[in-house]
């Protein structure tokens, strides 16, 4: 037993006697730090199209399985990304996600980031399941909206070289044909967490672990 049994309330009579910190949230909201891991963002080239490729990488390094990707083909018709392949439909479930950044440090092409945004809170689950469009960048100067052609003489290698700085003039937006439509039943991430866009699904396993693809008659999910 202590000698002196006041001691122990030390800390307690210290802090009585300070100020007390108010937050003036929301009115006042104090500036993060500038590596804050917030809200996701799909980052673009300098002429507007698109950085994701679609590789999934993203989706394999999330310890929480909170994010669902579906690549596709480009094609000279209908231009998204420099490379072969892009990101059709895209997807991240805030009900999961624990904003850890792997997904980030996961991905080849640098267009996964994390912004500063921290205000993510909703009353529905259907609108914490954030799609393609409400995560991809909006355009800047010198950028037309995808899909449109790659810069005239250019590869896929100069655009991560950076070479590309703009869009190159007389560049016209292309008619999107497919762009994953809304799906119309809640099976994206599970029965109680409805789906928010595009037409692939995840499927629930028996044991009620989500998997990224097809269950297999043992009860373990495939791609």
């Amino acid at each position: 037993m202590p000698e002196n049994p006041v001691a122990g309330f030390g800390v307690t009579f210290k802090d009585m006697f300070k100020k007390r910190l108010t937050e003036q949230y929301p009115e006042y909201k104090k500036p993060t730090a500038p590596r804050f891991h917030g809200r996701h963002q799909l980052n673009r080239h300098p002429d507007g199209l698109e950085k994701c490729v679609g590789c999934e990488l993203c989706a394999w390094a999330c310890p929480a399985d909170a994010i669902y990707v579906e690549g596709a083909d480009n094609t000279e018709e209908e231009r998204y990304s420099p490379g072969e392949r892009y990101g059709r439909v895209y997807q991240i479930n805030y009900l999961r996600c624990i904003l850890c950044g792997l997904c980030v440090e996961a991905c080849p092409t640098r267009a996964l980031t994390m912004t500063n945004e921290y205000e993510l809170a909703d009353d529905s689950r259907e609108s914490l399941i954030y799609t393609k469009e409400e995560l991809l960048a909006g355009l800047e100067d010198g950028m037309v909206d995808s899909p449109h052609a790659i810069y005239p003489g250019m590869t896929e290698k100069d655009y991560y070289q950076g070479l590309v700085t703009e869009a190159a003039p007389g560049t016209v937006r292309q008619t999107p044909t497919d762009t994953g439509a809304p799906q119309k039943s809640a099976d994206t991430f599970g029965v109680d967490e409805p789906a928010a866009a595009g037409d692939a699904t995840f499927d629930a396993a028996p044991s009620g672990r989500m998997t990224h693809g097809v269950v297999t008659s043992s009860g373990e999910g495939e791609r």
